[in-house]
């Protein structure tokens, strides 16, 4: 594997004179020696205009754009070099991993105590310090537990590490890379990932299986990165402290995710963390099993582990309803409709394969007897849907990403009012709806609860705001980062 072409770095000439004088203490040639040699080594300052600064050092902003960057002082960076981020006055004030190919020219990894620290040199040592920080985090937020066993371990610019996600799925540990600085030190976050699952005996208490699964799309297009093969990206596995480490043929879904060096940046990859020849993962969240397997219609990382606080909720709201999931995926929100004790739940998908994988699940729960899963296309559903007489007590909408960014919000929000109307007259009177979005444009646009307001009215409904909701804890955010914020999940009582 190779990273993209780069920049060329021009060596200082050096005289014969020069050199030969080098030997003379205080001579001026000697100087000039020590200068060119240190120069040469010297970490490279990329100083910001002035009115940018702020952004960075007071707002703390981890995403250093282009457009931010005055110059770069000292030997030219390649992709992934460390570089020092300055104010206009040349003062360093934080540090990170540069990119010339992308408009987020550095992704900052640490703030500076004082103008004179400098970058790490051991860059493994400190991205063990930060996958093990994160790891403490989700210990305090329980996590893995007895019922649940997958979480997200790394959240890219909530944890620290902008453009790395890292999910854990009971004994899998998927590492989802979209940006380029990930795979040039590829070698050294396996091996630091490696180290804190072992000393902390994660992983399901065994051996950690890593699996990498790069957003290629986004690494080639957006980052700059280059595969040998782009068909089997990131084919050089690396398996070190007797770990496995595997990699995955992987394309994201084309999606600008959540402000996009953000949260899952591009990383809702079709490809499976197995391959077709194991046998199925079984995860646990909340006691309800979940079956991830090769052929499955895994996405993201395997599972949508951001969802888990609001299926819980669901499930405390399920007792003795009828219950009707809307784009159901695999059944994590029918399945916690079930086993919070709902009377009939139904769940409908436009992929035969989530349909297929849902019902699977169902069984695999005992659940089978009260969940029903069926394939609906959700546009022709949206024109001609019908509720059943009484209407449906309790009604889940989480429909794919309809905004990958904000040039198409007009659509989206259409197709969003459009979706949400269509659900409401499916809701009994009294009844609940649970509606989501996991488009990052609208989500920081502030726009979905306007949205909801339009669809009731198309539907000659009225809401009641209940509850408002993100992903769960083990998402965190950076406040510097808004963009980091991308999934919506709203409850409301309609009437």
């Amino acid at each position: 594997m190779q990273h993209a072409t780069a920049l060329l770095r021009s060596a200082p000439c050096i005289s014969l004179r020069a050199f030969t004088s080098a030997k003379r203490p205080g001579s001026r040639a000697g100087l000039h020696v020590r200068a060119a040699v240190a120069s040469k080594t010297a970490t490279p300052r990329l100083v910001l205009k002035g009115g940018k600064v702020h952004l960075f050092s007071r707002h703390r902003n981890p995403v250093v754009y282009g457009g931010a960057v005055d110059n770069i002082k000292g030997p030219a960076p390649a992709l992934g070099d460390a570089v020092l981020v300055c104010d206009g006055a040349g003062a360093a004030f934080a540090w990170g991993f540069y990119n010339p190919h992308s408009m987020y020219r550095v992704r900052i990894m640490q703030m500076l105590s004082s103008p004179e620290q400098k970058a790490p040199s051991d860059i493994q040592a400190l991205l063990r310090a930060k996958i093990q920080a994160a790891w403490e985090l989700r210990r305090a937020l329980d996590l893995p537990s007895q019922d649940t066993d997958v979480y997200r371990l790394v959240n890219s610019e909530g944890d620290g590490l902008s453009g790395l996600i890292i999910d854990v799925l009971g004994s899998q540990v998927v590492v989802a890379p979209s940006a380029a600085w990930c795979m040039r030190y590829r070698a050294e976050i396996t091996r630091a990932l490696t180290e804190v699952l072992q000393q902390q005996g994660s992983a399901g208490g065994g051996e950690p299986v890593i699996v990498w699964q790069p957003a290629v799309t986004m690494l080639t297009r957006e980052e700059g990165w280059t595969f040998d093969d782009p068909g089997a990206a990131g084919s050089q596995g690396v398996a070190t402290n007797g770990a496995r480490s595997r990699a995955v043929s992987g394309e994201d879904s084309g999606e600008e995710e959540e402000g996009d060096a953000g949260e899952d940046a591009g990383t809702d990859i079709a490809a499976s963390p197995a391959s077709p020849a194991d046998p199925p993962l079984i995860i646990r969240e909340h006691g309800l099993r979940y079956s991830l397997d090769a052929e499955g219609p895994n996405q993201k990382t395997g599972f949508y582990a951001d969802q888990r606080d609001s299926r819980l909720v669901l499930r405390q709201l399920s007792k003795g309803k009828r219950v009707l999931d809307l784009c159901c995926y695999t059944g994590g929100f029918a399945l916690n409709a079930a086993a919070g004790g709902a009377t009939h739940v139904l769940g409908l998908d436009s992929s035969h394969r989530a349909v297929h994988a849902a019902a699977a699940n169902a069984a695999l729960n005992g659940l089978d007897q009260v969940l029903t899963f069926e394939r609906q296309d959700m546009k022709a559903w949206g024109r001609g849907s019908q509720p059943p007489p009484g209407g449906w007590d309790l009604v889940v909408l989480d429909p794919p990403k309809l905004a990958p960014g904000k040039k198409a919000m007009v659509r989206a929000t259409r197709q969003y009012t459009a979706y949400n109307a269509a659900a409401m007259r499916l809701v009994a009177p009294g009844g609940l709806l649970m509606t989501c979005s996991c488009s990052g444009a609208m989500t920081q646009s502030d726009g979905f609860l306007p949205m909801l307001q339009d669809a009731a009215r198309l539907a000659g409904r009225s809401l009641t705001l209940l509850r408002s909701a993100g992903a769960a804890p083990d998402h965190p955010l950076d406040p510097g980062y808004p963009e980091g914020r991308y999934l919506t999940n709203v409850l409301v009582r309609v009437t």
